[in-house]
């Protein structure tokens, strides 16, 4: 059996990759783990396939002999907060994030609130290939926690010092997502103007031209709409992207810098460093190091900047996609959190988001390709990956100082994304063709010999 982990937990399609009879191995596995016997803490996002998927899970960790508190439809961060908060023993997120409706998966997270290790998959992928137990037919009623909910607001409400947005006119996307739940609550309940799109609980649009993958929505509703600033978030809210007023992007790179730039001025940023990924812009990179700062990049993952936040023992990192990091909230990525922060800093210093965007870097123009597989890369033989990854190394070797080249199968779908970024639009363009077209033909004659 090939491993059922990618770069974030379990993910892939409903009824093929992420199964009924998956889920309660799943669940039976991880309660079976336990050392201790404090419940298990489950949430979902809005997805027509989480009800079903949580049904399964719970059966599987009622089979283990296992107790679970079911915390609904939720922001994921929600899940490593209250873990370690009520000391429960860990905690599963049904949720594939910023993925479309058709998708699903099972974040793990262990007694400590953080992504389960390595070594702790693949205990759990052993315990799922030995597991044979039937699934239950009984249907399980689940009662929903909102007392945990509650304790989960209001820990972000406590992260703004006593401070408000009173007068501050905010849009909020939503994506029919996590984010419903209550992001709109917490903006008004310290004093913002809120207006939301895409605010229902419909787990078949989640995601869907909506959201921080898609910005159009936003930006058409503050046009409409005159406001200080907006935010877009993913389909379980643990990433956000803003809107100025004009229209401009704060994506996760503007808001590691400027972020990260109130921290070096407040002496908390321990050696001025931030960590980041591999897609990180160079232009963020160059201005990050022109103002005295550091940049470290991982592989893309948040559970790979989460590792190298412990290790450096930094204070904040994220991703470019708006996943931050920070050690506010013991370095879970919230996007409502970040979005909190970001209005905050505005309210403090006396200044629109546009203007503090205008302070921070130019980026390098950059264009991100995606090549279509049939077949998920990370799950090929390794004669075959081995080859890919080579040819891939190939065309990473044209790096130089004002042009950057990054290529990388995707952790949760069957594609390779190649980045390339200068500081010519032009070049960009014509680099990024040509590479795609040239890789493209090469790996699908690899492929091909299959």
């Amino acid at each position: 059996m090939q491993s059922i982990f990618g770069t974030d937990g379990i993910r892939g399609r409903f009824n093929k990759e992420i199964t009924y009879s998956l889920a309660f191995k799943v669940g039976y596995a991880i309660g079976s783990n336990l050392e201790i016997d404090n419940p298990i803490l489950i949430g979902r996002d809005t997805r027509i396939s989480g009800d079903i998927l949580l049904q399964a899970v719970t059966k599987g960790i009622n089979a283990s002999g296992k107790k679970f508190i079911n915390l609904g439809i939720c922001p994921t961060p929600a899940i490593p907060f209250l873990i370690k908060k009520e000391k429960l023993s860990s905690g599963i997120m049904i949720s594939a994030s910023h993925n479309p409706p058709e998708y699903n998966g099972i974040k793990i997270f262990d007694h400590n609130g953080q992504k389960i290790s390595k070594n702790s998959e693949n205990i759990i992928q052993k315990l799922v290939e030995e597991q044979n137990q039937s699934v239950p037919a009984k249907y399980i009623s689940l009662k929903t926690n909102n007392e945990l909910m509650e304790m989960y607001i209001q820990s972000l409400v406590k992260t703004m010092g006593g401070g408000n947005l009173s007068g501050m006119k905010i849009i909020l996307d939503t994506c029919y997502g996590s984010a419903t739940t209550c992001a709109k609550k917490i903006f008004q309940n310290l004093g913002a103007h809120v207006k939301v799109i895409n605010d229902s609980k419909n787990g078949l649009k989640i995601n869907l031209n909506c959201g921080s993958t898609n910005l159009e929505p936003l930006k058409k509703a503050l046009e409409e709409n005159p406001a200080d600033m907006g935010f877009s978030f993913d389909g379980d809210a643990d990433r956000v992207i803003g809107i100025d007023s004009q229209g401009n992007v704060l994506d996760g790179d503007h808001i590691l810098f400027l972020w990260g730039r109130e921290l070096m001025e407040e002496k908390i940023l321990i050696n001025n460093l931030l960590i980041s990924t591999q897609m990180a812009n160079l232009g963020f990179e160059k201005a990050w190091n022109k103002i005295g700062g550091i940049l470290y990049r991982t592989d893309v993952g948040d559970k790979y900047v989460y590792d190298a936040i412990k290790e450096k023992k930094a204070f904040l990192g994220g991703e470019q996609s708006g996943h931050i990091l920070s050690k506010i909230n013991n370095f879970s990525g919230d996007g409502i959190l970040t979005a909190l922060q970001i209005a905050k800093y505005c309210k403090v210093k006396n200044i629109s988001l546009n203007d503090w965007l205008k302070s921070s870097f130019e980026p390098f123009p950059q264009k991100l390709t995606n090549i279509n597989l049939d077949l998920n890369i990370n799950k090929i033989n390794t004669k075959t990956k081995t080859l890919i990854d080579q040819t891939i190394e190939s065309y990473q070797a044209n790096n130089s100082d004002n042009c950057r080249i990054y290529i990388r199968p995707s952790g949760t779908e069957p594609l390779i994304r190649v980045l390339v970024e200068a500081k010519n639009e032009r070049q960009v363009h014509s680099l990024s063709s040509e590479i795609t077209n040239k890789l493209s033909l090469e790996i699908n004659k690899i492929i091909n010999k299959l």
